[in-house]
């Protein structure tokens, strides 16, 4: 990797070691603290629900339901985009043999289903939108790589700021206006950063390819991607599967909540989209996919018997006990904070994407996931005494349908983003036309009282 401003990144270890040490001697706020005063961390119940924080019409997220004591009961899971579950849209999709992203975007955006004319006409609108505006691609994307995709697309998102008129209106016109352009210019975005960051970092061939007319999102993705341009019908059927599936996951997620905090300040587009990238980007948000397959390729390269599932519910435990993996005591892909007994994307990924698995080889990677969806709630109980249900999240299979796609583990995460951004532009025009109030929780404040000395006498 390439050194940038080294004079940034030499900061004497003596220096750092002072700052360290003064922060940790002036800075702590002990955790029961916010147990006595009722802080709900991480805006989280004590039962592990969320606070609410707001309403919305654009997406439930269904993992529980209480009974007459107010008491949590796990039922399976359920999500719905506009009063319509997921799995029947997928399964429109599939019995149909036709993509699903385009209408999913309308879907959450505008509120209903388009006719066959509206959905036409927005694929059109889509399409027409997915080239980049002149001189962007060579002026904030390629000759200003980043090494990571998601960092680069947030700048790129910012920097289309630049490019529009109108950046500061929020009046419904322009966010619908900006709303369609982000969607549709976000894949070619992503794929352009990774072309130019491997291009820099990796010194790999710069190949880009112009957006091919007549593609879905899904077609489209594949189609600038890849060097040749080729792919399956089968495949892009599949991204688009995942394209739809992250599309929206309610107003209380990391970054859908953070794009409507800023929305709530009246801020422009550009700068509350970028804030949902950041968010995404955060491992504990949208970066688990990649660690789901890190830890599929350890478990395979340590298990003698990837199928020996005593074997595999062995090292699930140890990995629990933070002897075996990582070390953070993680079983990625499992678990989730509102689901309990079934994410209803893992159980769609899984089933969808066992035949092609098994067509390019990838049966026993798919069987190891399999199992330990399986054996991670036996291996939770034996080593924790939880009895709390966990299931597999939509996590556990994703990272694998990328693999099988080709796709670089450097795009696992911004692949989400694109997924996502429809859900985030709803939020923001729903935040910005219905909530109108500036989003501002408070903070208790707990530290200390002090003098203030005169400098010549500290």
């Amino acid at each position: 990797m390439r050194e940038i401003y080294p004079e940034v990144a030499s900061l004497a270890t003596e220096d750092l070691k002072l700052l360290c040490d003064t922060f940790h001697r002036n800075n702590s706020i002990d955790v029961e603290i916010s147990e006595r005063l009722g802080v709900k961390r991480g805006l989280r119940n004590p039962d592990g629900t969320g606070v609410l924080a707001g309403l919305t019409n654009i997406c439930d997220v269904v993992g529980y339901e209480r009974d007459e004591a107010g008491a949590v009961r796990p039922i399976p899971g359920h999500l719905i985009y506009r009063g319509i579950d997921l799995e029947t849209i997928i399964n429109e999709g599939i019995e149909k043999d036709r993509f699903m992203f385009e209408e999913v975007i309308w879907l959450l955006l505008f509120g209903n289903l388009p006719n066959q004319d509206n959905l036409e006409r927005f694929r059109q609108i889509l399409e027409a939108r997915r080239e980049l505006p002149e001189g962007f691609p060579q002026e904030m994307i390629l000759t200003s790589p980043s090494p990571n995709i998601m960092n680069k697309i947030a700048r790129s998102v910012l920097a289309m700021y630049s490019y529009d008129d109108n950046a500061e209106d929020t009046s419904l016109e322009n966010l619908i206006k900006q709303s369609v352009n982000l969607i549709a210019e976000l894949p070619t975005m992503m794929i352009y950063a990774y072309i130019a960051k491997q291009h820099v970092y990796n010194r790999g061939s710069l190949i880009v390819h112009y957006p091919v007319p007549g593609t879905s999102t899904a077609e489209h993705i594949l189609s600038i991607y890849r060097p040749d341009q080729k792919y399956t019908h089968e495949e892009a059927m599949l991204l688009d599967l995942c394209l739809v599936v992250h599309a929206d996951h309610g107003g209380g997620n990391c970054s859908t909540f953070s794009n409507r905090v800023l929305s709530s300040s009246g801020t422009d587009t550009y700068s509350a989209i970028s804030a949902a990238i950041g968010a995404l980007k955060g491992p504990k948000h949208g970066g688990a996919n990649l660690q789901v397959m890190n830890q599929l390729d350890y478990i395979l390269s340590v298990l003698e018997h990837p199928e020996d599932e005593d074997e595999l519910l062995d090292l699930l435990k140890k990995i629990l006990r933070k002897e075996a993996g990582d070390g953070n005591g993680l079983i990625y892909g499992i678990g989730h904070a509102v689901y309990t007994i079934s994410d209803p994307r893992a159980k769609l990924l899984r089933e969808k994407s066992r035949t092609m698995a098994y067509e390019k080889g990838f049966d026993k990677e798919w069987n190891v996931l399999a199992a330990i969806e399986r054996l991670a709630p036996i291996a939770f109980r034996e080593v924790k005494g939880q009895t709390k249900q966990v299931c597999a999240n939509v996590d556990l299979f994703s990272g694998l349908i990328y693999r099988m796609l080709g796709i670089a583990e450097d795009l696992y995460t911004p692949l989400f983003a694109i997924a996502r951004c429809p859900g985030w532009c709803a939020h923001r025009m729903e935040e910005i036309e219905f909530a109108n109030r500036i989003i501002r929780p408070a903070y208790k404040y707990v530290g200390s009282d002090q003098e203030f000395i005169p400098l010549e006498d500290r």
